[in-house]
């Protein structure tokens, strides 16, 4: 729960109940923790306030349904979508799942979220999606939220294309979301930008043509090296801070795209003095929960996401070592 700036506890809650026909209880077996959930512990969420619990993905099984909801039954195992969507708003109809009128990103939020034994989730029927036989489910907790952000707010909002140049800054789950899916595109050239040797090591073996240190390497020296001068195609901010964004505009070049997947809780400065010449594009957004992966998570090397485990007990330790 949490408990304000740099506070998380592990407290007891009643087990929620059915608010609205179209709610439904999920039993959670697993989840995890976002980018966004550090940014609220951080306290750059202020719409969070203290008290809620934090988390929006997971994979559960159904413990109750509203009236309402007609594609999912108790004892269904779901994973739960990052984004609660009606899909029938005006919004929703135009794909914008994440600023849906009666939904949104209300999970760990606004309402209490899925770092918890049980979760209300509302809007069910378009906010939860059926688990297919024979997936690793730890796995597939990726994609409530880190591995779609990666893929539609980096690479199709970036313009990834066959024969493209992309560099990605930031190597943490997203980061490496976004090269993951990326390769699904076939880029000429993947290049991973970050401080952290074992994060580095883990996108070299994920498929990354050149991964980059710059703790201890001149990161845009290197990329004008291996793009002839020209700069990326497409440049990805995984990590949110001032530093690395003024760093990716530094990478891109003309008629290139900028996209930022960071979640920013200190000001940015975007330099249109130097980049209003270069026709490109930037696109800061948030995931609005695509499922295109959901069919074969495994395919795509979403296992290789996963490197500790921890039982729900030790939750608030998590954070202090994500």
């Amino acid at each position: 729960m949490y408990r304000g700036l740099n506070q998380i506890k592990l407290e007891d809650k009643p087990k929620p109940e059915i608010q609205d026909p179209t709610d439904a209880i999920i039993k959670i077996k697993y989840t995890t923790i976002c980018g966004s959930d550090l940014h609220i512990l951080q306290g750059h969420v202020p719409t969070c306030k203290e008290g809620i619990t934090i988390g929006h993905e997971g994979v559960g099984t159904v413990d109750a349904v509203g009236d309402g909801v007609q594609a999912f039954k108790p004892g269904d195992t779901v994973l739960i979508s990052c984004m609660s969507s009606c899909s029938s708003c005006k919004l929703c109809r135009r794909g914008m799942l994440s600023h849906c009128e009666k939904g949104g990103w209300v999970l760990g939020h606004t309402i209490d979220g899925t770092q918890a034994e049980y979760v209300r989730t509302p809007l069910a029927d378009s906010s939860l999606h059926h688990v297919p036989e024979g997936i690793d489910e730890k796995a597939l907790v990726m994609l409530s939220d880190i591995v779609p952000t990666g893929y539609e707010v980096g690479v199709l909002a970036g313009k990834v294309r066959p024969g493209s140049t992309v560099a990605i800054v930031g190597a943490g789950p997203v980061g490496l979301s976004a090269l993951l899916t990326a390769k699904l595109l076939s880029p000429s050239l993947l290049i991973m930008i970050d401080k952290d040797p074992s994060r580095l090591d883990a996108a070299k073996a994920m498929g990354a043509d050149r991964v980059i240190d710059s703790s201890k390497e001149d990161a845009e020296k290197i990329v004008m090296e291996l793009t002839n001068g020209v700069g990326c195609d497409t440049v990805m901010e995984a990590v949110g801070i001032p530093a690395t964004f003024e760093l990716c505009q530094n990478l891109v070049g003309f008629g290139s795209t900028l996209a930022n997947i960071g979640v920013h809780g200190k000001e940015a400065t975007l330099h249109i003095e130097k980049l209003w010449g270069y026709n490109m594009g930037t696109c800061p957004l948030i995931c609005d929960g695509s499922r295109e992966l959901i069919i074969r998570s495994d395919h795509y090397g979403v296992r290789e996401h996963y490197f500790h485990r921890y039982a729900h007990a030790h939750v608030p330790s998590w954070y202090f070592e994500a």
